[in-house]
């Protein structure tokens, strides 16, 4: 064991966690700049990717607070990247969808997080790939935890 394995040995798997997070997090951001995205922007548009969708439902599945979306929505209605109108059914809601130049932009993105992603799980083969999504996912932290107000 090198100085480094055995110093991550010691730290708590929280602080660990949050440590490789951070820095996933800024090469996430570094790579989707040539696209003019945030993270935050890019899961929406994956969301919006698959049909329109309510923007009460986007609001779940991306579980932001409310205001957090209207200003994502905002940046892409601009960015002509996505749609916002009316539910014919209940003029109450608003309908969100893709546009072509936001899929085109989600495709572009796509590519270039997969590049990305190659280089940060480089040391990962694909079965520790997976074994760390299982894993992350069966990490029990809840929306209700926190308040997620930022990028």
């Amino acid at each position: 064991m090198v100085a480094g394995e055995a110093e991550e040995m010691t730290e708590g798997l929280a602080f660990l966690l949050a440590r490789h997070g951070a820095g996933a997090q800024m090469m996430l951001r570094r790579a989707l700049v040539s696209s003019g995205l945030t993270p935050r922007h890019m899961m929406t548009l994956k969301h919006l990717d698959t049909g329109p969708v309510s923007q009460q439902a986007l609001v779940d599945m991306l579980e932001v607070d409310p205001s957090v979306l209207v200003a994502v929505l905002n940046d892409l209605e601009r960015d002509e990247l996505a749609l916002r109108r009316r539910d014919p059914a209940d003029r109450r809601r608003h309908i969100v969808e893709i546009t072509p130049a936001g899929a085109a932009v989600l495709r572009r993105s796509d590519e270039i997080l997969a590049e990305a992603e190659g280089e940060l799980f480089t040391h990962l083969s694909p079965a520790e790939q997976l074994l760390l999504r299982d894993l992350l996912n069966r990490i029990n932290v809840s929306p209700d935890q926190f308040t997620c107000t930022e990028d």
